[in-house]
């Protein structure tokens, strides 16, 4: 197929290029540049061009996590902490490690590994990411990789495959579940996940130890089965009853459960024992929601993230934090938090341009656009049977333009009034650029604590600058 640009019918706005295949059949399409939205085209949309100012305020949490020195014991120590008598000596042990930024990972695996081999086994990792790296075996080796589990960091072999066993069926609906060849040939079996609210259903069981069975050992297959069923099932029933079956049908000895505190730092690495597995999960999600991070306001009018992806939550943006659901099957929306706007400047690395979630920003940067594999994001998309969250918002090229165009649709709230907060991500919120509204309401709470007072805001080549040198990712690896 060959692309050839068409300058006599490019606009201001809209360039076309001509595409031709192999057939010699052609058709005018519009291209990406085409979609992207120019600052001078916002301004001259605006009525109103002022900027609000913008000063940094801390969420003051109390917290107490595992020190970084402490971590890889603490790991060794919960594999002491599983009962794996039932695996013969010098057997093979599946560790699934799934996609997603979490505090310590390669770490905490590399620890996992270690206690398992003091205790005379041979274990391997693999993938338990479900349809994540664009479902090939090597995409899914990479997105490890991009979080820093390789055979090297970790000390192991590392199986990637889609292919997948179909282990049982459940009792009333006869749905199929699937869970990768490797692990199903293994002696036993042990994920390591973070347990967290899911961020499109809540239930007893959410994101964890039993999701990672069903829906990331399911691989590509058992992914696209559990999001087709919850269509009509919901995965709160789901979850619980799939995960059943697995433990009873496989030699799954246990899981590492980990939870993280509101900086995103280590609190709790602990061993389950299959024994009681999925009470002892549903009281640590109690324990992670009290650790959420989450906005200090509800009612915002514009929300500026600087970035998303799937590291960051399987909907790109924690729905906790954003207020508006990615899949929504089955689901009521959120009552809160109500934020009117929200504009999303990049997509982190580690996505490998999966860009899911993307749908739920109105306006993104161009280099968020530019980031964006349309092929990984539709196999996700289509696992996960949400179209919507595939859909691209408008496109503008520069920061000013998208502060600019979320301010000039909030309804008739003065830009000097209006309620902005930037924020690095969903995960990290300990600091925030707020706007003097928020700066003033943060003087009334013991919570919260002014940091940097309002300043105007500026631009070198339409990007953001930071105020005085305060920069908001520095301070929130602190």
């Amino acid at each position: 197929m060959y692309f050839v640009p068409l300058s006599w019918f490019e606009s201001e706005f809209v360039p076309y290029i001509l595409v031709i295949d192999r057939n010699g059949y052609g058709m005018v399409r519009e291209s990406m540049d085409g979609r992207i939205i120019s600052e001078t085209t916002v301004r001259d949309a605006c009525t109103d061009q002022s900027l609000p100012k913008m000063g940094v305020i801390e969420q003051c949490w109390e917290t107490s996590p595992i020190p970084n020195a402490d971590i890889r014991d603490r790991a060794v120590a919960a594999v002491d902490s599983l009962d794996l008598s039932s695996v013969p000596r010098g057997g093979t042990v599946a560790v699934g490690v799934g996609s997603r930024g979490i505090s310590n990972l390669q770490t905490i695996v590399a620890g996992v590994i270690a206690g398992l081999r003091n205790r005379s086994y041979e274990p391997f990792v693999f993938p338990a990411m479900g349809s994540h790296g664009g479902a090939t075996p090597d995409g899914q080796r990479e997105t490890l990789a991009a979080l820093g589990v390789t055979e090297t960091s970790v000390g192991c072999e590392i199986r990637s495959t889609m292919e997948t066993v179909i282990v049982g069926e459940t009792d009333d609906r006869e749905v199929p579940v699937h869970a990768d060849a490797n692990a199903v040939d293994a002696d036993a079996i042990v994920p390591i996940n973070r347990i967290k609210p899911h961020t499109d259903f809540s239930g007893r069981i959410e994101s964890g130890l039993s999701k990672m069975l069903v829906v990331g050992m399911g691989k590509q297959r058992g992914a696209k089965t559990a999001h087709e069923w919850a269509a009509n099932w919901s995965f709160r029933r789901m979850i619980p009853e799939m995960a059943t079956l697995l433990i009873e049908a496989l030699p799954i000895v246990g899981g590492i459960a980990l939870v993280e505190d509101q900086n995103d730092d280590t609190a709790i690495i602990e061993g389950i024992s299959q024994g009681g597995f999925l009470q002892r999960e549903a009281r640590l999600l109690e324990r992670s929601y009290e650790l959420l991070p989450t906005l200090p306001f509800d009612d915002l009018d514009v929300l500026i993230l600087d970035r998303m992806g799937k590291d960051i939550s399987g909907a790109g943006m924690d729905t906790n934090v954003i207020g508006r659901l990615v899949y929504g099957l089955n689901e009521p929306e959120p009552e809160t938090p109500e934020i009117k706007r929200i504009f999303v400047r990049e997509l982190t690395e580690a996505s490998h341009g999966n860009a899911v979630g993307v749908g739920s920003a109105d306006f993104i940067h161009a280099d968020l656009l530019a980031a964006i594999d349309s092929r990984k994001t539709f196999v996700n998309v289509l696992t996960a049977t949400s179209p919507r969250s595939m859909r691209i918002p408008p496109t503008v090229e520069n920061d000013a333009a998208g502060l600019l165009a979320c301010l000039s649709t909030i309804g008739v709230t003065p830009p000097e009034q209006a309620r902005v907060i930037r924020a690095e991500d969903t995960s990290h919120l300990r600091y925030l650029l707020v706007s003097e509204p928020l700066v003033e309401a943060t003087r009334t709470r013991d919570d919260l604590r002014v940091v940097q007072e309002p300043v105007s805001i500026s631009f070198t080549n339409g990007k953001f600058d930071d105020i005085k040198d305060v920069n908001i990712s520095r301070h929130n690896e602190k």
